[in-house]
């Protein structure tokens, strides 16, 4: 896997035959330019000019959609951690509160795995402490502690753990550390054992939520 990160050599991409699209086509086209643009180079490194081109439209056209690189940074954001929300977050209803775990984690890793510079992109931010950047990765988060409390609790445990901050400390912590360990994996070639890796982040866990008392941990 090749780091995100660094300057990289590239020649500025070619024009592309003027197609005439609808509102929806182009804006979409745009943000999927824009979305590989922002995943394989840094922020600054993108330029208005070259996207245009690649888009075979005038800088002005894709400014009405997009009124400045910012806004197309963050719509660009938005869509990758949708795509990833949307793709890591089911898993099958019928299983036991851990398998279902570990199946979430291995279509994280899936998803992660082909989307790797998408995922990078989103989890490092580009344009450091912007606060609409800061608040895509924090929903991101959220969404996932969400899911993880619906599927650890169950109903019968809920109101317990929605109202334990500790459990929600708890959770933010292991999300993170599952965060940095796959950024970690991703920036190192995958070259750690991917099962390993899942292992790992179950088992670590299954010790979080044991340290803080859960009910749920009870003969795993």
């Amino acid at each position: 896997m090749v780091p995100v990160t660094g300057p990289s050599r590239r020649r500025s991409p070619k024009p592309r035959p003027r197609v005439r699209l609808d509102n929806d086509q182009r804006r979409a086209q745009l943000l999927t330019l824009g979305m590989d643009a922002f995943a394989e180079r840094t922020y600054d490194e993108v330029s208005i000019d070259d996207l245009a081109r690649a888009a075979g439209v005038s800088k002005g056209l894709l400014y009405h959609y997009f009124p400045t690189k910012r806004d197309l940074y963050l719509a660009a954001l938005r869509e990758i951690a949708r795509d990833l929300l949307d793709k890591t977050l089911r898993q099958p209803a019928e299983l036991p509160p851990l398998d279902r775990v570990r199946v979430g984690i291995d279509a994280f890793f899936d998803h992660v795995g082909v989307h790797a510079r998408a995922f990078l992109a989103l989890m490092r931010g580009g344009i450091g402490s912007d606060p609409e950047v800061a608040a895509v990765i924090e929903e991101t988060r959220l969404a996932y502690l969400d899911r993880m409390l619906f599927e650890l609790s169950g109903t019968p445990f809920a109101a317990v753990v929605r109202g334990n901050p500790l459990w929600r400390s708890a959770l933010r912590g292991w999300i993170g550390f599952v965060e940095s360990a796959t950024i970690d994996w991703l920036s190192h070639g995958a070259d750690v054992d991917r099962r390993q890796l899942r292992d790992l982040l179950v088992d670590n866990l299954i010790a979080t939520l044991r340290m803080v008392g859960s009910p749920l941990t009870h003969g795993w």
